[in-house]
């Protein structure tokens, strides 16, 4: 499975980590399994450093509208998106663009300054 994630409910954290051939299909595994487990609002880190160009532009784009509409219906957490190359970061901004749900966004070259950044966005509400 490209993409691995745990979900610490007494953090109200996500942290997924993507490698390898990433497919829209994993993506929306990923959103369908914080979401069925009742993560969706937790803040969110999302590494993408280790996965090569496998989503089109478009894809990406539908990827940010799914998280638009996902917003439409509940509350989504922040997120931090972990992109120390150059491609992983140009593909984040991507997404990040089309990703215009009212939450905070915010993508990092470092694992350490989008913790620091995530652990200053204030938790979900119960």
């Amino acid at each position: 499975m490209p993409v691995h994630w745990t979900i610490s409910h007494a953090n109200r954290l996500v942290v997924a980590v993507a490698k390898d051939r990433v497919t829209v299909s994993d993506i929306e595994k990923y959103f369908a399994a914080i979401t069925a487990d009742g993560a969706m609002a937790y803040r969110k880190i999302f590494e993408v450093t280790h996965t090569p160009m496998a989503l089109s532009e478009e894809n990406l784009k539908a990827l940010g509208e799914r998280i638009v509409l996902y917003a439409q219906h509940g509350q989504i957490g922040p997120v931090a998106i972990v992109a120390a190359s150059d491609e992983s970061f140009a593909q984040a901004q991507i997404f990040a663009a089309a990703a215009t749900a009212r939450r905070p966004l915010a993508i990092f070259r470092e694992l350490h300054a989008a913790r620091h950044w995530l652990d200053a966005q204030p938790l979900p509400e119960d």
